[in-house]
């Protein structure tokens, strides 16, 4: 899809929904990956027997989303893992915590998203939580099945998948909002013209309690959703 996590987390401030971004450190592993897909929750406490249970019952283009809790002593997904990803159809891999096996997973092609890499696999074998396939926690996020993922070089937002379609859609219409404005400022049109600065710090003189995206939202810009 032409779109990305920007115009789509804009689109999720415009319809009053909470805008749930992974931390910032989850990033592709190589520029230009995009990923889109329901999200496929894993709680890794050691082994991989987690993942390869969660891939039992993966559909098309599901996005493992694997909770590590962050942990930056260990890498909990290689290239291995990647790679039955990638052969169960699955559309990639998102991991809040570490990867290794940087340059295997590159010549596999499918996207991931992580902190990092390092060398060393997982340090400790720990009982299995309850729930383990029911949810992943990635950052301040709970993320279930009921989500989606989308991911690209800004990072990684997570959707309740009953409002995709609509999420999509006005993410569509900010999309071409922005796209316009920079034609017009490209032909020498400057964004304060479009959006009618002049007359918002008039109108804010007035109404110090205006603020700009209120004055956007009644002129059709965009910038702040």
């Amino acid at each position: 899809m032409d779109l990305t996590t920007a115009h789509v987390a804009d689109a999720c401030l415009r319809a009053g929904i909470p805008v749930r971004c992974a931390p910032s450190a989850v990033q592709a592993l190589d520029p230009g990956m995009r990923v889109f897909g329901r999200v496929l929750p894993a709680r890794h406490c050691g082994s991989v027997d987690v993942f390869l249970e969660a891939f039992e019952s993966a559909a098309e283009g599901d996005v493992l989303v694997v909770d590590n809790g962050g942990r930056t002593d260990e890498s909990c997904v290689g290239d291995l893992v990647v790679l039955e990803a990638a052969a169960a159809g699955l559309g990639g891999v998102v991991i809040w915590g570490l990867h290794r096996d940087t340059a295997d997973i590159r010549a596999i092609g499918l996207p991931v998203f992580s902190t990092g890499s390092i060398p060393t696999g997982p340090l400790r074998l720990d009982e299995r939580p309850e729930g383990a396939l029911a949810f992943a926690q990635v950052g301040e996020w709970r993320v279930t099945s009921d989500d989606v993922v989308f991911g690209d070089d800004d990072g990684v937002l997570f959707l309740p998948a009953a409002q995709v379609d609509r999420m999509l859609e006005l993410a569509e219409g900010i999309r071409d909002t922005e796209r316009r404005q920079a034609e017009l400022i490209r032909d020498g049109e400057s964004l304060r013209s479009q959006v009618r600065f002049d007359a918002f710090l008039a109108r804010r003189e007035k109404n110090p309690s205006l603020t700009f995206r209120d004055h956007l939202r009644s002129v059709g810009g965009a910038i702040e959703e």
